[in-house]
């Protein structure tokens, strides 16, 4: 059974902070089911924007455990380029999560789909 969009956020945040990793919710999104997005700060000036895997990269087991699989949408780009994407996103879903987090070596504690 896979858990609700707000518990999974509310999970990740708790446990990038408790790393020292500072992460904050942008936008609220649908308590059960909304799509979420992760703006990852790099510290240089760049970002990263991971979002959801696309159905085809679960497997039986991704689906039995309820994992939620990311993939990179963007990478090295300026927080501009990030918002640009995230707008357009929300014209389709406006009811999208997005949570930013920060960290200089780029990790993000996500689980990215295989090719």
């Amino acid at each position: 059974m896979r858990t609700t969009s707000e518990f999974w956020v509310s999970a990740y945040i708790r446990y990038r902070n408790d790393q020292g990793k500072p992460t904050v919710l942008m936008k609220r999104g649908a308590l059960e089911a909304g799509t979420i997005f992760i703006r990852l700060d790099r510290l240089d000036g760049s970002y990263d924007l991971y979002g959801p895997a696309s159905q085809i990269a679960y497997s039986d087991t991704h689906i039995r455990d309820g994992e939620r699989l990311f993939s990179p949408v963007m990478q090295q780009v300026d927080v501009f380029q990030v918002m640009d994407k995230i707008e357009a996103e929300m014209k389709f879903d406006s009811d999208l999560w997005l949570v930013e987090t920060e960290c200089v070596d780029a990790s993000h504690d996500l689980q990215i789909a295989k090719d």
